[in-house]
């Protein structure tokens, strides 16, 4: 259930990260490698990048398969960036189609993307959603599983949790009510944070000193590094830490 990377590093075209590399992204959208749920993702994509001096990303987003789109290459082409989130959607059944529902959701300085699926949903998570403010309920992008994880992330955000700790608790909350896979992903321009919970992620550092976070390796260099299932991963411009996340209590 999609495919999504995060970069940080030296500004680089945005066609260096996600289209033009031999297993980019762009090709995840119809024949990725290490998936494990799915075999395409043609139900929308988009790309999130920065610039330099505005702390608010831009985003750009589609409801169609990445393939298809023709702004994406010239797009892709004179875009560069400092930090980048990408993602391409396979929807999970009974959930919104559009342009609103592809990732990357933002606020803010935030970018933020769910590989995965909540099963059960809407019913298995209706308590853990009671659990939010009703307006921010009601602010939630789009009926869909991943902008729900994306509600209770921001959340925890705004109430001053530290990124690893929103991602690690939300993880938490949703597990104990419901299970699914939960690999998230989250930026703010200065660092990446990921889970993995029950899919592939990969990460490596390039020898200009760029940091990709993906959940598949692009190439096939022998630099990438998986990260364990259940592990929170928090990089920074020069630093990158693996920490085990706990067993979500009953």
């Amino acid at each position: 259930m999609c495919r999504h990377l995060a970069y940080l590093g030296p500004a680089v075209a945005l066609r260096e990260v996600v289209t033009d590399p031999p297993h980019s992204l762009l090709r995840q959208s119809w024949a990725p490698r290490r998936q494990r749920h799915g075999t395409v993702n043609a139900d929308g994509f988009g790309v999130g990048w920065y610039a330099d001096g505005d702390p608010v990303p831009a985003r750009y987003r589609r409801t169609g398969p990445a393939w298809a789109d023709a702004a994406l290459p010239d797009l892709a082409r004179v875009v560069r960036s400092r930090c980048v989130l990408a993602a391409v959607r396979s929807a999970t059944d009974g959930t919104a189609p559009g342009e609103s529902a592809a990732a990357p959701f933002a606020a803010g300085p935030w970018l933020f993307s769910h590989n995965g699926t909540l099963p059960g949903w809407p019913e298995s998570v209706a308590a853990a959603a009671a659990a939010l403010p009703v307006a921010e309920l009601l602010a939630v992008d789009s009926r869909t599983d991943s902008a729900l994880v994306w509600a209770m992330v921001l959340h925890r955000l705004r109430r001053g949790a530290p990124p690893g700790d929103a991602l690690a608790g939300t993880v938490a909350d949703l597990a104990a009510h419901c299970g699914g896979r939960l690999n998230l992903l989250l930026t703010d321009g200065a660092s990446i944070t990921a889970t993995t919970w029950g899919d592939t992620l990969y990460h490596r550092r390039d020898p200009g000193g760029g940091i990709t976070v993906a959940s598949e390796p692009h190439d096939d260099a022998d630099d990438w590094t998986a990260v364990p299932d259940r592990t929170l991963l928090v990089a920074g411009p020069d630093d990158l830490q693996l920490t085990p996340l706990k067993e979500p209590q009953p």
